[in-house]
């Protein structure tokens, strides 16, 4: 069997990746990838059911108004995800059913875990807000992964109406270095200028240039929140909900342009392969 090393671990991370999984995780991650590598015969899918096992934990110990040890293994069972996929990448063991199972186990985390933290906060203290809260966590959470996929079809989409190539995407970013829409004038020089050295400088660092995705807005309600103790919980799940909710509009708004630049045919045909 071939020993693996930590470089051969490095090059299985993503070209991009949001800032908590880059600067928080992918540490931990790789270190534990290697021996898992090297030592072991666990299948990426065996992984992806053992993160599942831990976010159940995490869910019952939220549940429990233990809110450090649901913190500490909400963290461990999101690390241990993206463990099996380096593991994936690395041995060439995944599979399309492997990315069912980790896109359906990562949503019942969350949603798990978002019912554990509204059930114990409602017990020890019967305000609502806490089964708001979790509900709206939840449902939040669900339009992400929802809106994501609808928006890469819709550009494949227009791509293959236009016959064009399709690019090596960010797949959560949605041609954000395009130029300014049709009908309106040129955005000022100064601002693209200042983006584009904002987003080289990520790049560099291999952070995505949306720098509130889903898994920081899971890292804020469900790692965060609960170590800095319950009076974060509602604050910090605002703010980190609103700070996604604005970075999805402002993806939809992107598409949109995109879609107004390249000129979806108005054929029926064309406008049910990209709506149904």
């Amino acid at each position: 069997m071939r020993t693996y090393s930590l470089d051969d671990v490095h090059e299985t991370r993503k070209r991009r990746d949001s800032w908590w999984t880059v600067y928080f995780v992918d540490p931990v991650a790789c270190r534990v990838a290697l021996p898992v590598a090297n030592r072991t015969r666990m299948t990426p899918n065996e992984l992806t059911v053992f993160s599942l096992v831990l976010g159940m934990v995490s869910a019952v110990f939220f549940a429990s108004n233990q809110l450090i040890a649901g913190a500490c293994f909400f963290y461990l069972s999101f690390m241990i995800d993206c463990v099996d996929g380096k593991i994936a990448r690395l041995k060439g063991t995944g599979t399309p059913f492997g990315l069912w199972l980790d896109y359906v186990g990562d949503r019942i985390r969350v949603v798990l875990c978002a019912g554990g933290l509204a059930y114990g906060q409602y017990t020890l203290t019967g305000d609502v807000r806490y089964v708001v809260l979790g509900a709206a966590v939840a449902v939040l959470d669900l339009f992400r992964y929802v809106n994501a996929p609808q928006m890469k079809r819709v550009r494949e989409a227009v791509r293959e109406e236009r016959q064009e190539p399709e690019p090596d995407p960010d797949p959560m970013t949605v041609d954000l270095h395009d130029p300014e829409p049709p009908g309106r004038g040129p955005r000022p020089r100064a601002f693209f200028r200042l983006f584009r050295r904002l987003n080289r400088f990520l790049a560099r660092h291999r952070v995505r240039s949306h720098l509130v995705s889903g898994i920081e807005f899971h890292a804020a309600v469900f790692v965060i929140a609960p170590l800095a103790g319950a009076w974060a919980l509602i604050p910090l799940a605002v703010l980190a909900g609103l700070l996604l909710l604005a970075n999805e509009v402002f993806l939809v708004y992107r598409m949109w342009i995109f879609t107004r630049r390249h000129g979806v045919g108005s054929s029926q045909e064309s406008r049910e392969h990209v709506l149904v």
